[in-house]
């Protein structure tokens, strides 16, 4: 499986590199320089991504960007925040949980999140690489955070509804409900 020619895709671009600028968005780095380091650079791991057209490239985090998740405690639990949003124009909103005024400490790795061009043709976007980014997640270990339930779910309506077409599988549901129940996003 060559992992040649990655590319950044618009869905992706929109949500690491927003032209609004927040904390807890990718750092100190142009969407043209993540891209490049992705190709220039072999991943310390590559990991299997919940599908077979997914797979996670592990680099050590070369920018500022911060972890993703935050832990709840009780020291922290007033600080949550939640509201339906969607994340383009096309999806439902959905209800997010996140954390306002606490910031993440600086991420030690970026997992990139790639998506085959065949599977990116499927959900109606182009690409002009072998592989799209379509998220790339923050964190303090070279492991996966758990994609969101609600992901999952939307996953499973299939790509009219913004997802991927991929069926719930209800043990990794469980286990992000384990990880997602304990901890959360922040905003900057």
């Amino acid at each position: 499986m060559s992992t040649h020619h990655i590319v950044l895709t618009d869905f992706a671009g929109a949500r690491l590199f927003p032209k609004a600028s927040r904390r807890n968005t990718i750092q100190g780095e142009t969407p043209e320089g993540f891209e490049q380091r992705l190709n220039a650079q072999a991943p310390l791991q590559v990991l299997p991504g919940y599908a077979d057209f997914c797979v996670l490239h592990v680099h050590r985090n070369w920018t500022s960007t911060r972890c993703l998740t935050i832990p709840i405690s009780e020291d922290n639990r007033h600080c949550l925040r939640s509201a339906y949003e969607a994340r383009t124009p096309k999806e439902l909103p959905v209800l997010n949980r996140w954390f306002e005024g606490l910031q993440a400490p600086v991420a030690d790795y970026l997992i990139a999140i790639l998506y085959t061009r065949e599977q990116l043709r499927r959900e109606n976007e182009k690409i002009k690489g072998d592989w799209g980014v379509v998220g790339c997640l923050a964190t303090a270990e070279p492991v996966e955070i758990p994609m969101a339930p609600i992901t999952m779910m939307r996953n499973a309506l299939g790509v009219e509804e913004g997802g991927s077409g991929v069926p719930l599988d209800r043990a990794a549901y469980q286990r992000s409900v384990e990880y997602w129940d304990r901890h959360a996003n922040w905003r900057g």
